[in-house]
């Protein structure tokens, strides 16, 4: 037989919500236990009751202080490796940026290229360049020759 689904809700019984307090308290030691045991990892439960003042700390106060200092000193090189939704967001949209920076860089060369060689072959003399325009072509002719100076080197 399976077991029926508990529902959910505030046990308004006093005593009854003391009992299942009591109940599910045990429950969750015993599972937190069993993770110690199975796994071998440190691990620890506080649980504050509402009927005491005391709380309840396993497996020791000693212990669960051990396991409390560890999480609280995990490095931020860790922390690091475990990269959050946002963070992951984030970064991909600096490596858009990058790429389009590059990719706009490229389109410029491209067009001063265009520029120069359809210049070139109308022996039009830039009348339709603006002056920062201009300047962008003076520095790609000036690229192109010692590109081609280069190479006269290298075949002498």
């Amino acid at each position: 037989m399976t077991r029926r689904k508990v529902k959910l809700a505030f046990i308004s019984d006093n005593a009854a919500r003391k009992a299942s307090f009591n109940k599910r308290k045990k429950g969750l030691i015993k599972k937190v236990t069993e993770l110690t045991t199975l796994c071998d990892i440190p691990a620890c439960a506080i649980i504050s009751s509402p009927f005491g003042s005391q709380m309840e700390v396993w497996p020791n106060p000693e212990e669960a202080k051990k396991v409390i200092e560890r999480y609280q000193s995990y490095s931020l090189i860790d922390e690091n490796k475990n990269v959050s939704h946002e963070r992951y967001i984030m970064q991909m949209i600096a490596k858009g940026r990058d790429k389009l920076k590059k990719l706009k860089h490229d389109n410029r060369e491209q067009e001063l290229n265009l520029s120069m060689l359809r210049n070139l072959k109308n022996n039009n003399l830039y009348e339709d360049l603006t002056a920062e325009e201009l300047k962008d072509l003076a520095k790609r002719v000036d690229k192109k020759l010692k590109e081609v100076d280069g190479k006269i080197d290298t075949l002498d």
